[in-house]
């Protein structure tokens, strides 16, 4: 009996937001219309999660709940709620790791309950064997005398602007996705996957957060490809990550490493930073994207938590939550470990690491054809001198001057980040 219940406490967070909520409807509405092909449906009810999910398991007495297993704090605590009641009325809850290859936990090193450096966590996965991947049931027999509720319009489940260039949700348009870049792109990905112009990247993140593929199917098809090992070891690092999140929930707001930092508060330079409005093209260029597609490409991704975290020496959690606020793929363990690992005070051995924006826009959009795409401004700006625009383009064209002077700035960050804050 697939189920899927609207939780009031997740509608009534902050991770309900238009992108996110309007693709897990678009997903809901394409797993109900394949299920009907198998001669069964999508079940859907609202209020509280464990009470909706005990209600229908009666109703329909079953003797066991089988549930996609997450491994946030909110989603393992209501999930221990779920089987404590369920074991009270006789119900087995079997929880099942579909959102990652191999199930958090799984590999540990002999002096911790999780990995904290991806190298030797991506051997040990790459060791272990995969549980294989299950088959498509032929045909579903149906509980009969179930209601269910119809799939509620996007805006009564939440408010807000959903961005106008914004993928389709469903497992349909997952495959047909997977397969095109499959063809097209996986070969080079190890070449071309940092080329912001060229979108070689596979864009498939929304569907894995949300279900509509698995990893460990798209992991176990893909290793022995051409192109398919560079790009299975980034599945990995979603794997990696949650195992970190699993073992240590506070790391999802927390630092992972604290290093005292004394954040800037510098409110102006945020609010440029989020409108794109920086002065560094392919920052802003990163910023827009995000607004428009709910996506950014993930080399961008890198530059402007950079810029946000070195340049501007702010709080990766702020960065964090506008993120959050916008993309599809919007992931806990995946979106704010990323921030932590960019601002130093996550997993990355080498905390210092410092992208200089305008060296990365022409490494990775040397033409520029990646800035005028986003920055509207620039969109007449030719070759690489949308990089880096002089000041009179950047006046006749309405576009800012650089908010920092990004030498002078990573000298102040060196500065703060020697002289840590001592812990309260």
């Amino acid at each position: 009996m697939p189920t899927f219940v609207f939780d009031d406490a997740i509608l009534a967070s902050s991770f309900n937001r238009p992108n996110r909520t309007g693709f897990m409807l678009e997903s809901l509405a394409d797993l109900d219309s394949e299920l009907k092909n198998l001669g069964a449906r999508l079940i859907l009810r609202r209020g509280n999660w464990v009470d909706e999910i005990l209600k229908l398991a009666h109703r329909a007495k079953a003797n066991a709940i089988y549930i996609a297993e997450d491994v946030s704090r909110l989603s393992r605590q209501r999930l221990d709620k779920l089987e404590a009641a369920a074991n009270t009325v006789g119900v087995e809850v079997i929880r099942q790791s579909g959102i990652t290859v191999i199930p958090a936990g799984a590999v540990a090193p002999p002096d911790s309950d999780h990995y904290k450096v991806f190298t030797p966590y991506y051997r040990r996965w790459q060791e272990i064997p995969w549980r294989p991947i299950a088959s498509t049931p032929k045909s579903i027999t149906p509980v009969v005398g179930l209601k269910s509720l119809p799939l509620p319009k996007l805006s009564a489940l939440c408010s807000g602007t959903t961005s106008p260039e914004v993928i389709l949700g469903g497992e349909t348009q997952a495959r047909k996705r997977l397969n095109s870049w499959t063809k097209k792109d996986l070969a080079n990905y190890s070449d071309r996957h940092d080329d912001l112009p060229g979108d070689a990247t596979s864009r498939i993140s929304p569907y894995l957060h949300f279900g509509c593929l698995s990893s460990l199917e798209v992991a176990t098809k893909l290793r022995a490809r051409a192109g398919g090992e560079a790009f299975v070891r980034q599945i990995c690092w979603r794997d990696f990550y949650a195992q970190i999140l699993a073992a240590r929930p506070d790391a999802g707001w927390s630092d992972f490493r604290d290093r005292g930092d004394r954040w800037n508060q510098d409110s102006e330079a945020f609010a440029a930073w989020v409108a794109g409005r920086t002065g560094f093209p392919v920052v802003d260029a990163g910023m827009r994207q995000l607004v428009r597609e709910g996506f950014m490409h993930n080399r961008a991704r890198m530059v402007v938590a950079s810029f946000l975290t070195k340049d501007l020496y702010q709080d990766w959690r702020k960065g964090a939550a506008h993120f959050l606020d916008w993309l599809v793929d919007g992931d806990l363990a995946n979106n704010n470990l990323n921030w932590q690992w960019n601002a130093g005070t996550g997993t990355d051995t080498n905390p210092h690491r410092i992208f200089n924006p305008t060296r990365q826009g022409n490494r990775f959009d040397a033409q520029g054809d990646y800035v005028r795409r986003y920055v509207e401004e620039l969109s007449e700006v030719e070759g690489g001198l949308a990089q880096d625009p002089d000041p009179e383009t950047r006046a006749r064209v309405g576009y800012p001057l650089p908010i920092v002077d990004h030498q002078v700035a990573i000298a102040e960050y060196k500065e703060m980040r020697a002289t840590p804050q001592p812990p309260s």
